[in-house]
């Protein structure tokens, strides 16, 4: 099915009485309910403030992992369950989750036989689902697997495997497979209050972001699903509400490939503040990250710290050769996770990553916490209670094996359409009916024309930044490559959009502000 906003908008507004069920927020959690509920065949409605995967889920680590460091804190549970869910997703959208090394780099003595014990349990945890054994590896291979890898002191490393994939794709994807199973998504439809009769939510009022139009929608049950906004939706519920989320800012660099050029990733288990350090080749470049900050409060929009910055970039130093300085860094990009406190919650490293179900008085199901690894398993839960409070019919979750949108088994990676998996067959008619679209964006990115033209018919791209930062990732990859394509990429969205020179002229302004605080000055 075609996403289409203005027949989704129509949808929404001509609905003869109620949805099944109501969903606040399109990130990975909202949309994995959308998934869920609709392909229980109940009619579902999922409303998005800005574009979908604005938030946390486009900024993540770009992993599906078990959870090594849940390991460490003796949380075999939650890492059983990753585990699981890892090998699922794989099975499930194989054209964007593939496998990826890591080596953790021995310094001491102890750390050799302490991480491949770890490894072991973590690769047994696994089963079946595993992505492959662990080992110890010895100076010389641990060397030519990462030949930047600072040498002095070095005595061997640790290599095993997890999950990587492209989040904000995958939220794509997940619209789309919604979609196909009839669900009614919008992108720019912000939540602005609760309807209720008898105390008990029973919809929603919403504001067209792109129109200024109000209207109600009523649905059985609503859940909220909003990630590091969930205490909003909490308190429009009962204002007495007192926050249960704790915002904790995890930044990234962007450098490019030559800083580690093997096929591996570098994880160092303990940084000064006892993070993870990951260095993981993502998209011909390499992500360094995370920090892990409390914030007060969320940010559609949130800003790397100066600190945050510095602290990535020393310890960048202390295991890559090259040294990447601040004018080696293609793009910074920040996100926030929507940690559920515990207790006084200070120390948000430590606060659980697992989720948290709630059902108010009222009937809000919340649903907050959790990471993109175990997204199915959330929205599974989450939908079981929202079909009791909602009073709707019994029916099996059915996403365990269901092919996500796009599913494709071989892909070849060197093909730069090739995250669109099944769809890219689409993409290059396009190409062949005009092949101006063929032509990439930008030298430096492997975008294409044709994907702007696309994103607009197909994937609800509304602005160029949904473009430049979720269809394409140009804006996390090279910041001020996509700045260059802006006025291109504003061009062929107009040409869609019957849009005007004034439309074209006020996006790249509003892009370019949106960009700056992606390029480290």
């Amino acid at each position: 099915m075609l996403l289409n906003r203005e027949e989704m908008l129509k949808t929404a507004k001509d609905k003869a009485g109620y949805f099944d069920v109501i969903i606040i927020g399109g990130g990975a959690t909202g949309l994995g309910v959308a998934v869920d509920s609709a392909t229980r065949g109940y009619s579902t409605l999922l409303l998005e403030q800005h574009d979908f995967a604005k938030g946390t889920s486009s900024r993540s680590t770009k992993l599906v992992h078990g959870g090594v460091r849940y390991l460490q804190q003796g949380n075999v549970s939650l890492v059983l369950e990753a585990l699981r869910e890892r090998g699922l997703l794989i099975q499930n959208a194989p054209h964007l989750v593939h496998n990826q090394s890591f080596i953790v780099p021995n310094y001491d003595w102890w750390e050799g036989p302490f991480y491949g014990v770890g490894m072991k349990v973590y690769d047994m945890l696994a089963g079946k689902l595993g992505l492959g054994p662990s080992k110890n590896l010895s100076l010389e291979d641990t060397i030519e697997r990462l030949p930047t890898l600072e040498r002095e002191g070095l005595r061997g490393g640790v290599i095993y495997y997890d999950g990587q994939f492209d989040d904000s794709r995958m939220a794509i994807n997940l619209v789309q497979t919604a979609a196909d199973h009839n669900a009614t998504l919008l992108n720019y439809l912000k939540v602005t209050g609760l309807l209720k009769s008898n105390n008990m939510v029973d919809g929603v009022t919403v504001e067209d972001q792109l129109t200024g139009d109000t209207f109600d929608i009523n649905g059985r049950v609503v859940v909220n699903a909003t990630g590091v906004f969930t205490d909003n939706i909490l308190q429009m519920d009962d204002s007495e509400k007192s926050p249960i989320i704790a915002p904790s800012q995890g930044v990234h660099l962007v450098i490019d490939k030559e800083f580690s050029p093997g096929e591996s990733a570098i994880m160092v288990p303990h940084t000064d503040d006892g993070r993870v350090l990951f260095a993981v080749p993502w998209n011909g470049k390499i992500v360094v990250g995370t920090t892990d900050t409390p914030v007060d409060s969320p940010n559609l929009e949130p800003k790397a710290q100066e600190d945050e910055v510095e602290f990535i970039l020393k310890h960048a130093s202390q295991y890559l050769t090259g040294n990447p300085t601040r004018k080696d860094v293609r793009s910074v990009f920040a996100g926030l996770r929507p940690l559920v406190k515990a207790g006084d919650g200070k120390d948000t490293s430590s606060i659980s990553r697992d989720h948290s179900l709630m059902i108010s008085k009222s009937g809000l199901v919340t649903i907050a916490g959790g990471k993109w690894t175990t997204y199915r398993k959330m929205a599974q839960d989450t939908v079981d209670q929202a079909a009791t409070v909602a009073g709707l019919n019994v029916q099996e979750c059915v996403t365990e094996n269901l092919r996500i949108h796009g599913w494709l088994k071989n892909i070849d990676q060197d093909d730069p359409l090739h995250h669109y998996g099944s769809d890219r067959v689409e993409i290059n008619k396009l190409i062949n009916e005009n092949e101006d679209l063929g032509k990439p964006l930008h030298e430096r990115l492997p975008y294409l024309k044709a994907e702007v033209v696309w994103g607009v018919r197909n994937e609800m791209a509304m602005t160029i930044e949904d473009v430049l930062s979720r269809r394409t990732r140009a804006l996390l990859l090279d910041a001020r490559a996509s700045v260059e394509m802006a006025p291109e990429v504003a061009r062929l969205m107009a040409d869609e959009m019957g849009e005007d020179q004034a439309w074209i002229d006020d996006q790249i302004q509003k892009y370019e502000d949106v960009a700056q605080a992606y390029i480290l000055q």
